[in-house]
């Protein structure tokens, strides 16, 4: 259902506009927006005046980002703010072009299009660029990786969780080769935080990049994570952040922010660090592929790999065996009052609406356009699914029925 507004209660029954969109955006929580409220009436100022009320906004913006490196296990010095996920992906890539010589840089297939805009970028200072292909689960192969860790590769940036297909990439396996090899590493952490315990600290990569609006923050303010010692250049000259990103903090988002990760932590640690979502989406997954013409796409919830826990994606056909656009399964699911997507957010698809990361699955064109997404967020109860299956099964024959 539509979350409720921090004044009015939770509604206990089915309601139109079940919200099944998280991977593209959630909606804030009422903590939320309560700690942004209270950011803007009380520390509102220019965080880098020395009067009072300029004193009163660093105070609350020092005390938000110690918040914001413990939930990400960090030291203060390695989090640089600045306004989001592709903001934080280009900084990373473009960061290190800009304080290295030229070389290659190694990206997945199935990497977000921030990804690929910051590496053509970087084309046209003089890199190379590489896909690693993947398989029929969307896992990058490791023997490729490691085959292309050898000079000019300076550089590898890798999706971790995967927003079509919900595939999580062995960033252990990866970083490990990255290390043995020198070579850099960023990491594309944006569906993945706020959905399992992050300890950067621990992990063997260099730049991690992640955003407060897929957990439940505001729009409009990210991180990234960058190791003690290695040295960026900035996209964005100024004074703050150390010098990495210019420009007036926003003291509310980042309130914001902290907050949203406090309240993801506090889910995961009351049952034993995994997101409560996971079983409500087990068992919608169950019970959505005992539908007719419905099948999974990318892996299975328990495979070695893993998938991300809030994630359904599925390819659709009709009676006759074809399938069916998924573009047209989300107009017909939002007339029945379930908000899911087909594809990337921030993807257009192309003029077919065929996925470019189902395509370098191994689809074939037309089911790489039948792509249906449905993750799902705290603001959910089974209540609030129990239709969708029958609801699925309407909008198939709804679709497969009309002409064209």
């Amino acid at each position: 259902m539509n979350p409720p507004s921090p004044e009015a209660p939770a509604r206990s029954g089915p309601a139109p506009g079940v919200y099944l969109d998280a991977c593209a955006t959630s909606p804030p929580a009422p903590e939320v927006l309560e700690a942004m409220a209270q950011a803007h009436r009380q520390a509102w100022a220019n965080p880098s005046s020395l009067h009072g009320f300029g004193l009163a906004a660093s105070d609350r913006l020092e005390r938000d980002r110690l918040a914001i490196a413990e939930q990400l296990d960090c030291d203060r010095d390695e989090l640089v703010l600045l306004s989001g996920g592709s903001e934080a992906i280009h900084t990373a890539l473009l960061g290190c072009a800009g304080s290295m010589e030229p070389g290659r840089v190694l990206l997945s297939a199935v990497e977000h299009p921030a990804s690929y805009a910051a590496a053509a970028a970087m084309e046209r200072r003089g890199w190379q660029r590489q896909l690693l292909p993947v398989d029929r689960r969307g896992v990058v192969d490791l023997e490729a990786l490691q085959e292309l860790l050898q000079p000019p590769t300076r550089l590898v940036s890798i999706l971790w969780g995967q927003s079509e297909v919900g595939t999580l990439q062995p960033i252990d396996s990866i970083g490990r080769l990255c290390r043995q090899a020198g070579v850099l590493l960023h990491v594309d952490a944006v569906q993945v935080v706020g959905h399992q315990p992050l300890h950067f600290r621990q992990l063997p990569i260099d730049l991690l990049s992640c955003a407060a609006h897929k957990l439940q923050g505001p729009r409009g303010v990210g991180a990234l994570l960058v190791r003690r010692g290695l040295r960026l250049e900035p996209l964005i000259g100024g004074v703050q952040e150390a010098g990495r990103r210019g420009g007036t903090e926003p003291v509310a988002l980042v309130a914001g922010f902290a907050a949203a990760l406090e309240l993801a932590g506090q889910r995961q640690a009351g049952h034993g660090g995994a997101d409560p979502i996971g079983p409500l989406r087990d068992q919608l997954l169950e019970t959505l592929l005992q539908c007719e013409g419905v099948r999974l796409s990318g892996p299975a919830p328990h495979d070695p790999c893993g998938r991300l826990p809030h994630h359904i994606s599925l390819l659709v056909s009709g009676p006759d065996g074809r399938s069916l656009p998924g573009r047209r399964l989300v107009r017909e699911l939002a007339r029945r009052g379930y908000a899911v997507s087909s594809g990337s957010a921030c993807s257009s698809g192309g003029a077919t609406g065929a996925s470019a990361v189902l395509l370098a699955m191994g689809y074939s064109p037309e089911e790489a356009a039948s792509g249906l997404r449905i993750s799902l967020g705290p603001w959910l109860s089974p209540v609030d699914l129990a239709g969708l299956p029958a609801a699925l099964a309407e909008t198939r024959h709804s679709v497969a029925a009309a002409p064209g």
